[in-house]
């Protein structure tokens, strides 16, 4: 029998309404009751509609996992380069500003009107950099907004087109984030979402739809080839810093919104480990 993954967010919901309510509210016991029935199933809905969507990965692994989730995945919506910049004010939005997006390395939570190229702007930082299989800004791997994300424009700047490593010197605007000349490491909260997001792309981008064969390697300094590193580090994030709300909702909102498809690796972190 499979257990899902989701199934201690049911609990955890249930709980939270129940610590709620006071002793003596017998009404309001009823109340919390009905709505905690009614999260349940929500829960319950959402568990059995990702687990509906990898039946077909169910019980593979390495190469084989891999194809199946590549099969899965490459059913898509796409979304143009022009309308990333709204897709971004919805999928990053800040929880405690719905005015703010929270910007990936800096961590800063800043205006959405602040979208631009000028300094203390905000722009479209591509994660799995696009001379990295010199697919540029074209709809496709270029507008996945499964690896974009909004980041303050010096910043961006900064990371460039540099592969991800340990170590360097502080980044400026980018509290917890170093770099060296040929690699970036981003701040430990999202690390394992820089993680899952490169190797979404090299699942869901196998050479097919006009575009490069997209692979991670243990390497930096990887320029222009479609490659990008280092994997093992990469996996070390995958694990120090597994998928939290922010980044479940963000799969779930590109999910029902705009592309109609998935990361499978916010959904199943543990199966970095069975393909690499």
């Amino acid at each position: 029998m499979r257990i899902s993954r989701l199934a201690p967010l049911a609990a955890g919901l249930a709980a939270a309404a129940l610590a709620l309510v006071p002793a003596s509210a017998t009404a309001g016991q009823r109340t919390a009751a009905t709505a905690t029935a009614s999260s349940n199933s929500a829960v319950s809905s959402t568990s059995a509609a990702v687990d509906a969507y990898y039946t077909s990965a169910e019980g593979k692994t390495g190469a084989a996992l891999k194809t199946a989730l590549h099969n899965i995945i490459k059913t898509q919506s796409k979304v143009t380069y022009d309308g990333v910049w709204n897709a971004l004010k919805v999928t990053d939005q800040d929880p405690a500003n719905s005015n703010n997006v929270i910007l990936v390395y800096s961590g800063r939570s800043q205006s959405k009107s602040t979208n631009g190229g000028g300094v203390n702007d905000w722009n479209r930082e591509h994660v799995w950099a696009k001379s990295h299989g010199d697919f540029g800004t074209a709809t496709g791997p270029g507008t996945d907004l499964h690896h974009l994300r909004p980041e303050d424009v010096t910043v961006n700047s900064t990371r460039g087109n540099k592969d991800f490593d340990m170590g360097g010197s502080p980044v400026a605007e980018a509290p917890g984030s170093f770099t060296d000349s040929d690699s970036f490491e981003p701040r430990d909260a999202v690390k394992g979402d820089v993680a899952r997001m490169l190797l979404y792309m090299a699942v869901r981008y196998d050479g097919g739809d006009g575009f490069a064969d997209l692979e991670v390697n243990d390497k930096v300094n990887n320029g222009t080839a479609p490659a990008i590193g280092r994997i093992s580090v990469l996996k070390q994030w995958n694990l120090q810093d597994p998928p939290d709300a922010f980044e479940q909702r963000r799969n779930q909102v590109i999910y029902d919104t705009y592309q109609h498809n998935r990361n499978p690796f916010i959904d199943h972190p543990e199966w970095v480990n069975s393909i690499w």
